[in-house]
Formats: structure tokens, C-alpha cells, sequence
């Protein structure tokens, strides 16, 4: 079936029921009909924008959480190697135990200190022993 008959059928049923179809054709509709075409045709490009909005409100979404997962993956990598700085609690932590080595090795010291005298109160015979 060519388009020539295609043509000519449709414009055989159209004449059948009425309809004047060509280039200068015309359509009558009643207002209610038009109306109610008009509502349709808005109340889907009302859809459309809905949808569109939500699929870029979804994509900033995305990229959003992209750069929270990248920067979640730079701090677990960088905190424990001390490279973005420490909490206020780890630095006094930390002044804590540097004291405590400080008096560590001060107390090394004397203990040292109290061994060689002792090694030399033994050795020169001076600590009452016969």
C-alpha cells in the first residue's frame, strides 16, 4: 500500500464523517473540549518541570556525596598519620607524656647514680662489712 492510497483512505473516512481535511481545514470545538485540552497539555508540562527539577535537585545530591566520600577518604588516611593537625586533648596527652619521660630519665639517672655509689661503698670496703 503506497502513500497516495494511505492519503486517499484517510481523507475518504475523514469526508465520511465529516471532517474536512487540508491545509485550510477547520475544526470546531466546543470551549469545554478546549479547555479541557488546554488544562491537559499544562498539566503535563507541569509534570515535566516537576521531574526535571527533582533529577537536578538528585544530581547535586550525587555530586554531593562524591565529595563527602572524598573527603571522608583523605580525612581516614591523613588523621592517623597526624597530617591535619590533633585534637586539643591529644596535644595535652602528649605534654603529658613528655613530662613523664622527662622524669623518667631523671629518675633513671639517680637510680644510677645511687648504684655507683653503692658499687663504690661495696668495692672500698667502707659499708661495715668484714
Amino acid at each position: 500500500m503506497g502513500t497516495s492510497s494511505v492519503v486517499s483512505e484517510v481523507s475518504y473516512l475523514a469526508q465520511q464523517k465529516g471532517i474536512d481535511l487540508s491545509q485550510t481545514g477547520k475544526i470546531n470545538i466546543d470551549m469545554r473540549t478546549l479547555v479541557g485540552i488546554v488544562l491537559m497539555i499544562l498539566s503535563v508540562a507541569g509534570v515535566y518541570f516537576t521531574l526535571q527539577g527533582q533529577l537536578a535537585q538528585l544530581q547535586l545530591d550525587v555530586v554531593r556525596m562524591q565529595d563527602t566520600t572524598n573527603m571522608n577518604t583523605e580525612f581516614r588516611i591523613k588523621w592517623p598519620r597526624g597530617e591535619l593537625g590533633a585534637l586539643p586533648d591529644d596535644a595535652k596527652q602528649d605534654l603529658k607524656i613528655e613530662y613523664l619521660q622527662k622524669d623518667m630519665t631523671t629518675l633513671q639517672n639517680e637510680i644510677k647514680e645511687i648504684e655507683d655509689h653503692i658499687d663504690k661503698i661495696e668495692g672500698s670496703g667502707v659499708g661495715g662489712k668484714k
